[in-house]
This record gives C-alpha cells, structure tokens and sequence, in this order.
C-alpha cells in the first residue's frame, strides 16, 4: 500500500508555494533598494527646487 497522504495539507502547502512565488516576483518587480529610493526622492526634490526658482512673482 502506499502512503496515506492528508489532502489538505497537501493542498495548503500547493497554495503557500504559489503566494511565495507571486510574491518574489512582485519583489523583483516592483521592489527598490534604499539606494534606487533615495535617489529618486534627491531628483524629486531638485526638480521642485528648480522649479520654484523658475517662478516669478507678482508685483502687486
């Protein structure tokens, strides 16, 4: 005879792998490091900075 084989938990152990597998790939997808992060967030700041430089007032 075989081996008796409990079907749920072959079936939550099927189910976990496929989350853990969406989710690594959804790391390499959407996931930045603290570097990529910080960078962005400098240019972000610098293009405001430029902007706010280009503005002019109004003399009222």
């Amino acid at each position: 005879m075989g081996d008796v084989v409990n079907l749920n938990r072959f079936r939550k152990a099927k189910e976990k792998a496929a989350r853990e597998a969406q989710a690594a790939a959804n790391r390499t997808r959407y996931g930045r490091t603290k570097d990529q992060r910080a960078r962005e967030k400098d240019e972000a700041a610098r293009i405001a900075k430029e902007i706010d430089g280009k503005k002019i007032d109004d003399p009222v």
